[in-house]
């Protein structure tokens, strides 16, 4: 049984259109999913960009960071997320490694996210030193999201996971990342980490669309991931992630339940098996009564 969408079906969540819900102040509300059952629930539920992110390294395959994924992974996840998306843009991360070698490089894997894969973006992290590189792969008619603030692919550099553009000259260059990035033409900017004061700065200061995660509500749109909302996750939650559900507990209850039965006898039942015709199942008796006579 599917799920009836909110909001208009019919209407394709697009890179214009998101500008569209900048401009009328129309919050975007977005989710990751990493395979064809989740993408499908999360986008038939009227959310407006599904994100394959990179952190499905921790969620789906038990990495200890994002930086061990690799492209071939991404694509394998965007791939299935794909045929479960109709409604919202597709968006995926290029994984750490697959845009730092060269410009060439770059552009040919974010090509095979949209041609191999279905990907309709490519999420960027880094602000004003990639907009030169940006810009390229947007030249190659591929669009591009950028992402700023706390970047994990960057966890090396900075020292761990921690708040970013608490100081007068982070903030500084916070500013100059983000309008680098509009001025490249993004689709839309993921803040990450960073205080709600300077998110509601740099919300007001580009055209682009912002999409925060633990960036106050003054951006235009928020993320979470979506094992983080249904507590699918085996790590002490952020300071911003509210969970709406407890999928944990759902599942385990169920596999329990489905134990103790097996265990019991009680799984499965007549009801729940296949039975011979009758005319079959009498010529079977038939047949195994003879044998039996003849053992005797």
């Amino acid at each position: 049984m599917s799920i009836t969408p909110i909001g208009d079906p019919c209407q394709k969540v697009t890179v214009s259109s998101l500008r569209e819900k900048k401009l009328r102040h129309e919050p975007i509300a977005c989710l990751t999913a990493y395979d064809y059952a989740t993408a499908r629930l999360v986008d038939e539920a009227g959310i407006d960009i599904v994100l394959v992110g990179d952190s499905l390294a921790q969620t789906m395959l038990g990495y200890e960071n994002t930086l061990s994924v690799t492209i071939e992974e991404m694509l394998h996840h965007t791939r299935a997320v794909r045929r479960g998306v109709k409604h919202a843009l597709l968006l995926a991360d290029m994984p750490y490694g697959s845009y730092h070698v060269s410009t060439d490089e770059a552009i040919r894997n974010a090509a095979r996210f949209v041609k191999e894969a279905g990907a309709e973006a490519v999420k960027i992290e880094g602000g004003a030193k990639r907009a030169d590189l940006i810009r390229q792969i947007i030249d190659a008619e591929i669009p591009v999201a950028g992402h700023i603030g706390l970047t994990p692919q960057s966890v090396n550099v900075m020292g761990g996971y921690r708040v970013q553009g608490k100081s007068l000259a982070a903030i500084e260059q916070l500013m100059r990342d983000a309008v680098a990035l509009d001025r490249a033409g993004v689709a839309c900017i993921y803040l990450e980490g960073i205080p709600r004061e300077v998110a509601g700065m740099l919300t007001a200061e580009v055209e682009t669309p912002t999409i925060g995660i633990g960036a106050g509500p003054e951006c235009d749109g928020q993320v979470l991931v979506l094992h983080d909302l249904l507590n699918l996750t085996f790590t002490p939650s952020a300071k911003f992630v509210r969970r709406y559900g407890d999928a944990a507990a759902l599942i385990t209850q169920a596999v329990q339940g489905f134990r103790a039965d097996v265990v019991s006898g009680q799984y499965p039942s007549d009801s729940e098996s296949y039975h011979l015709p009758k005319e079959t199942l009498a010529a079977l008796e038939t047949i195994l009564e003879r044998k039996r006579s003849m053992q005797r």
